[in-house]
């Protein structure tokens, strides 16, 4: 059975938590330092599993009491640019950022990549690591993973409110990523500040093709959601934080991601997450070292554990995002949770989602910074 959780109790306990210092960041990058039997996680909020009870994760409280190592879990990534701009200074200094193990999506971690700036995995700390689905096993920004492994994937489409959307458009409910733009919501959208998921949703709306976007399809997309932005229909361009407002009913609809709507669904049974009729967004999540960190191997001893095919289940049951393993493997060991998980498209998204599912294409750092003024020039940063 699933663990029930009240979404915005379970964030105010972490916010709690951090604010006491156990669980914080000190300037600088100076957290526990001198202790060989800790590890320093900083990781994206409704990302790991959750007992709302004792607001603890029982998978990390399972790796503390089998290895002896206590995790400092911080829930400090709500945006990989936001983040990067509290870790890029340190990193470029050649210091450590505190931070023993960092997750970030698939572009930012090719960036950091590229800038040398995370450890070469010791993949015999992580024998576990061949457990990995084949597909994801070697990319293009890390052949053969020698320096990062996937922490989970997922899918960004929208997420809406079925009984405010039919009391204010008189639509039972959305099927395109056009319906967010229907004037009966005006005020109540709000996007994200990731420009791939924003702008890769807009121009599937326009026909276009994220997987081979130009600096014209972005321009195009841009457009598109500019007088939308200067009318009010858009309410707010968000990290995370939009989760909450979708919650209570402030936001009717949302470009959103996968996992935070089906655990939001807990707390208001009226959402619903769309998989559009154009298509919808695709992206991986990957755990990496940040260069110097001061824990390496007891993070390496971490990812292992994550990459069983048990502990993986339980992750899932609760964030509902696409486990890295194999999922036959994983499959095997939820049905002992909840059999219903098993055929849950957005844990095991089958041939037929997986055609609609775009990946935004790769963009060399002249391009991205081409894509991103234009980006933030619309979102006002």
């Amino acid at each position: 059975m699933r663990p029930l959780r009240t979404t915005l109790n379970r964030r105010r306990f972490l916010k709690a938590a951090a604010a006491t210092g156990a669980l914080a960041a000190m300037p600088g990058g100076s957290w526990m330092y001198g202790q060989d039997n800790v590890l320093n996680f900083s990781n994206w909020p409704f990302y790991i599993d959750v007992d709302d009870e004792t607001g603890v994760s029982p998978t990390l409280a399972d790796f503390e009491a089998e290895f002896g190592i206590r995790v400092n879990y911080v829930e400090e990534i709500p945006d990989n640019d936001e983040f990067f701009a509290i870790i890029a200074p340190l990193l470029e200094r050649g210091e450590d950022t505190g931070r023993d193990l960092i997750v970030l999506t698939d572009w930012m971690a090719s960036r950091l990549i590229r800038r040398g700036w995370v450890e070469e995995l010791n993949k015999a700390n992580m024998p576990n690591w061949e457990n990995m689905r084949a597909d994801l096993k070697s990319v293009a920004f890390d052949p053969g993973r020698r320096f990062s492994l996937v922490w989970q994937s997922g899918f960004t489409a929208l997420g809406y409110n079925k009984v405010l959307v039919k009391e204010l458009t008189g639509k039972d409910q959305l099927t395109s990523v056009n319906d967010i733009f229907d004037p009966g919501l005006k005020g109540r959208v709000t996007m994200l500040t990731e420009m791939r998921d924003t702008l890769g949703l807009t121009m599937l709306a326009l026909g276009l093709d994220p997987q081979n976007a130009t600096l014209a399809d972005a321009q195009a997309a841009v457009d598109h959601l500019k007088g939308f932005v200067d009318s009010g229909h858009i309410r707010a361009f968000t990290d995370n934080s939009y989760a909450d407002d979708l919650a209570v009913g402030n936001v009717v609809a949302a470009y959103a991601w996968s996992g935070d709507v089906i655990q939001l669904q807990l707390d208001n049974p009226d959402l619903e997450f769309l998989f559009p009729q154009e298509g919808f967004m695709q992206w991986s999540d990957n755990m990496m070292i940040p260069l110097r960190a001061q824990h390496k191997a007891n993070a390496e001893t971490f990812m292992n554990f994550y990459y069983r095919p048990a502990i993986q289940a339980q992750v899932e049951a609760y964030v509902n995002y696409i486990p890295p393993v194999d999922h036959e493997l994983v499959k095997a060991e939820i049905a002992a949770i909840d059999d219903s998980l098993v055929g849950n498209p957005l844990i095991f998204p089958n041939a037929a989602d997986l055609a609609k599912a775009n990946v935004f294409r790769p963009l060399d750092d002249a391009e991205e910074e081409e894509f991103n003024a234009l980006f933030q020039d619309l979102i006002g940063v």
